[in-house]
């Protein structure tokens, strides 16, 4: 006896019901809401409009606050790595402060103390101001130049006709001399490791 082969029903061929064929050629045109005819002819909306702001006086449980002139002047000198902030009041007896100690404290040579007081001493305001400076970075000495060009700057700010004489002796001058970066592969910023044959 044969056996005889059951088969499967075959799926249809084509699109199935319900399904809508996807459009060719152009794409239909897209219709943003408001375009319409009937849209347009609907009434816009009123938006709000916010209420102009009116000043009220002052009045005198609250009066204005009054800006008071500072009594300093402040400055900034820098050289090699050192940066200082100087303050530079207007009354005062010539004294000199830096990190809140005296001059002659923070600088006990006296070459770095001429050097601090150099552009102080060739004014006529020696024994009138009192100085305050905020010294950070660098070594000894470049901190002394940095603060000598703070307070030739502040004098600057205090009496413009100063200018030329400091001009003239480089004390507004901003050296800008530092040290170069070490390179790779050398010991130094320039300095090679020595040369051999093999």
């Amino acid at each position: 006896m044969t056996e005889t082969a059951i088969q499967t029903p075959k799926k249809p061929r084509g699109r199935p019901a319900g399904v809508e064929a996807r459009p060719r050629g152009r794409p239909r045109k897209v219709v943003m809401p408001g375009s319409t005819p009937a849209a347009k002819a609907a009434p816009k909306r009123i938006r709000a409009v916010a209420p102009a702001k009116v000043e009220m006086p002052i009045s005198a449980a609250h009066p204005a606050k009054a800006v008071t002139p500072l009594n300093y002047i402040f400055t900034v000198g820098r050289r090699k790595r050192a940066v200082a902030k100087v303050f530079f009041y207007r009354d005062g007896k010539g004294e000199v402060e830096i990190n809140g100690k005296p001059l002659e404290v923070y600088f006990p040579s006296e070459l770095l103390q001429q050097t601090v007081l150099a552009a102080l001493n060739q004014s006529p305001f020696r024994n009138s101001v009192r100085v305050v400076v905020k010294v950070s970075g660098g070594g000894i000495p470049g901190q002394a130049v940095a603060v000598q060009h703070g307070i030739t700057r502040a004098l600057i700010k205090l009496d413009e006709t100063l200018r030329p004489i400091f001009r003239a002796r480089g004390f507004l001058t901003r050296d800008s001399r530092e040290k170069e970066r070490k390179k790779p592969g050398l010991k130094k910023a320039r300095k090679a490791p020595q040369w051999q044959k093999r």
